[in-house]
């Protein structure tokens, strides 16, 4: 699976920002992908993953209520709405994905996608 994320860039504490993941490769339809992100000098953190069908959805308690994981499967593309942005959400963002099984964390996860930066004004 190859990864490619977009939709990264400036925008004010309290605005919204939407991003996506595309993915090549069969193997898409049937792996967890995940969001994950990284701030300058800190490590990488989960924030939130989906199934394979969209059935199931989780977030880490940061993000909760603001940001919205959700994929197209006949688009191969997985997004992630974030709403009321605040200055520490601002990182780097990665798309994850990882065959047939569930995780959580950055070691579980085998395909990345190159980042984009979300950058939060105050």
């Amino acid at each position: 699976v190859q990864l490619v994320e977009s939709g990264g860039g400036l925008v004010q504490a309290g605005g919204s920002m939407r991003l996506s993941c595309a993915a090549s490769g069969r193997a898409f339809s049937r792996s967890y992908m995940s969001w994950f992100r990284q701030a300058p000098g800190e490590s990488r953190e989960f924030v939130a993953v989906i199934s394979w069908s969209g059935a199931y959805t989780y977030y880490a308690d940061s993000v909760k209520g603001r940001f919205t994981i959700s994929r197209d499967n006949a688009k191969n593309t997985v997004y992630l709405q974030m709403n009321s942005l605040k200055p520490e959400d601002m990182a780097i963002y990665y798309c994850a994905a990882r065959e047939n099984r569930l995780g959580y964390g950055p070691s579980d996860y085998s395909y990345w996608g190159q980042g984009t930066q979300v950058t939060v004004s105050s």
